[in-house]
């Protein structure tokens, strides 16, 4: 996928290691595990002070990293030994770096875990595909501290599940790129202090291979610029489908719209329309059948879902379809296409939980990105799994991972106040991929600036200056 910031690129152990390939045409793999192991001894430097290490090694180059890191910290003058799972290749550049390190060799055991302050596992990295099995989860088990070379051993870098048995480090360091794992649960959780290290990889080898997942920042997107001759109707017409029986959902959506940036926000309430018409004074409050509200051709932009009951989104839902109006589908809608996702065609965006994401396409289960991934093709729509780490898939492939946020968002309403901040940069002309990405990220730092005990009425107050921020974040290299 082109025209996206290769500083955002996430790279899957897969493409990481084309990536490792294609720079070794002009950087000696020797030479990269050198500045690889080099960056983990000065990351180790200014996390810790001088203290006993032992450095877990195994056969590849994950473990050559090690031998290398072994070394650097040892000529700092820190008390290092090294211990092998397994003895590199002979012949490989693992076993090459391996001979420069003149150090103690130690067995790889629980008791020399034990004995030292901190323990370095360069086991496995970001590339394993199987379980890690004894004595690697003993002698994790055994440590005091842990600082993981690329990817704490057994969190798999390309889902973020747990192989078996991982050990929670206290600092992570990995190289050019994060992947997967890194950002997603439960990996996530097992990295301590997280970061990503320049080994001299030229950023030109991500041009040679297929880049389809992003860290979601702004900069990812662009939000749009007010110009002078800017009116209600170029800043966008959102418009809500609005319940009898739940009216609340649509107000916090229409408030957060209007917060981020609508120029105009309207209310299909129908019989309803008692219900809201105390509402804020901004708000227009439609009584008329949607068969005629659909005519209006300013009125691109519509939400369907938020408050509606399955049997009123089987009566409104169709009909924007058949207008071909811009939808953005949330809540109700997923109880009505419950183990029917085609009846979601013709949505341009779709919000769902885990739980609703699962009521319609099936659990996400342990590769939460290619299920996402599929349900976006499958019903050719945008599809934002919201959780810790949201995903957000288009039905061409891409994908942008979520970190941006806060565990105060999971709070009743808050979902309805993110898809209002999508619906309003949907009509403001964003297309639909950049817009559920910037929403979800103006969402996530909206609860940040809130606060920790935030209830979903909190939100839009802080929209205005979410988007200030992301407006001047979006021009930062």
């Amino acid at each position: 996928m082109s025209g996206q910031p290769d500083r955002f690129a996430v790279l899957s152990p897969k493409e990481m290691g084309s990536v490792d390939h294609i720079a070794s045409r002009t950087i000696p793999v020797a030479t990269l595990m050198e500045n690889a192991g080099r960056a983990v001894a000065w990351a180790v430097k200014y996390f810790t002070k001088p203290c006993r290490v032992l450095v877990l090694c195994g056969p590849g180059n994950n473990g050559g990293d090690g031998y290398v890191t072994a070394r650097y910290l040892a000529e700092m003058g820190w008390p290092v030994a090294v211990a092998a799972l397994v003895e590199p290749r002979e012949g490989s550049d693992a076993a090459a770096v391996a001979g420069r390190f003149h150090g103690p060799r130690v067995p790889f055991s629980p008791e020399e875990a034990a004995r030292v302050d901190l323990v370095i596992d360069a086991v496995f990295g970001a590339g394993l595909s199987r379980d890690v099995q004894e004595p690697v989860p003993s002698v994790l088990a055994a440590a005091k501290r842990v600082v993981a070379i690329d990817m704490p051993s057994g969190i798999d870098g390309a889902t973020g599940q747990v192989r078996g048995y991982a050990r929670a480090a206290d600092l992570t360091v990995t190289f050019f790129r994060a992947k997967p794992g890194h950002l997603l649960l439960p990996g996530r959780e097992y990295l301590g202090q997280f970061e990503v290290r320049d080994i001299g990889i030229p950023a030109e080898a991500l041009k040679e291979i297929t880049v389809t997942t992003w860290r979601n920042e702004p900069g990812l997107w662009k939000l749009p610029v007010l110009g002078l001759e800017a009116h209600k109707y170029s800043r966008g017409v959102v418009s809500l489908c609005a319940g009898e029986a739940m009216p609340g959902a649509a107000r916090l959506a229409a408030a957060s719209a209007r917060r981020t940036g609508a120029g105009l926000v309207r209310i299909a309430a129908g019989k309803a329309a008692p219900a809201f018409r105390l509402g804020e004074p901004g708000l227009i409050i439609d009584e008329e059948p949607l068969a005629d509200l659909r005519k209006d051709h300013r009125r691109r932009t519509w939400i369907c879902g938020p408050g509606l009951l399955p049997e009123e989104v089987e009566q409104v839902f169709p009909q924007l379809v058949a207008a071909e109006r811009q939808i953005l589908a949330d809540a109700g809608a997923f109880s009505w296409a419950a183990g029917a996702p085609d009846r979601l065609r013709g949505a341009a965006v779709l919000t769902p939980h885990e739980g609703e994401f699962a009521r319609v396409f099936g659990a996400p289960g342990a590769d939460p990105l290619a299920a996402v991934r599929a349900a976006a093709k499958r019903v050719n729509a945008v599809v934002v799994l919201k959780g810790a780490t949201s995903v957000i898939a288009s039905p061409d492939g891409k994908v942008a991972l979520n970190t941006h946020a806060t565990s105060a968002l999971g709070t009743a309403g808050s979902g309805d106040t993110l898809t209002g901040i999508i619906g309003a940069l949907l009509a403001a002309g964003m297309e639909p991929w950049d817009a559920a990405c910037a929403g979800v990220w103006l969402h996530g730092e909206a609860a940040l600036q809130a606060g920790n005990w935030l209830v979903a009425e909190d939100l839009d107050r802080y929209l205005g200056k979410a988007r200030d921020k992301a407006t001047r974040l979006q021009g930062e290299p």
